[in-house]
Formats: C-alpha cells, sequence, structure tokens
C-alpha cells in the first residue's frame, strides 16, 4: 500500500476515485433502465411513453420521482 501522502499515493486515490465514480454512474443507469423497464411491465393499462409524448405531467412526474428515488438508492447503496 502507497503512503497517501505521497505523489504516488495520492494519484492511486485519484485513481481509486475515479473507478468508484465509474462504477457508480454505470450502477445508476443500470438501476434506472431496469426500474423503468420494470415499470413499463407492471402497468400494462397505459403507455407511459406515449402519455408523455402527449404532454401529460401527471405521467411524466411519476417517472421523474421514480428516476429520482432509484437514484437515491442507488447512491446509498454504492
Amino acid at each position: 500500500m502507497l503512503d497517501p501522502t505521497s505523489w504516488g499515493g495520492m494519484f492511486a486515490q485519484y485513481g481509486r476515485s475515479l473507478l468508484w465514480a465509474i462504477t457508480a454512474a454505470i450502477g445508476f443507469g443500470l438501476g434506472v433502465g431496469i426500474s423503468l423497464k420494470v415499470f413499463d411491465w407492471l402497468s400494462t393499462d397505459i403507455d407511459e411513453w406515449e402519455e408523455i409524448k402527449k404532454g401529460n405531467m401527471g405521467v411524466s412526474l411519476i417517472f421523474v420521482s421514480l428516476i429520482v428515488m432509484v437514484g437515491l438508492i442507488v447512491y446509498k447503496v454504492i
């Protein structure tokens, strides 16, 4: 293990931080994608994407809240 006060140790810590940021971004992207797909499967009575295209703000607010909640969960896990 490198000394964190040396240049090599500092850059090693920067590299680890960057890798964790990339991991979090991938996890967030997958989490949001999976949650939107599951939500789409569970609500078969309505075509959410068509309603959003029509300008239905209620459906878009549901999607926004779903994305924010999944983001908070992924943030807490990672």
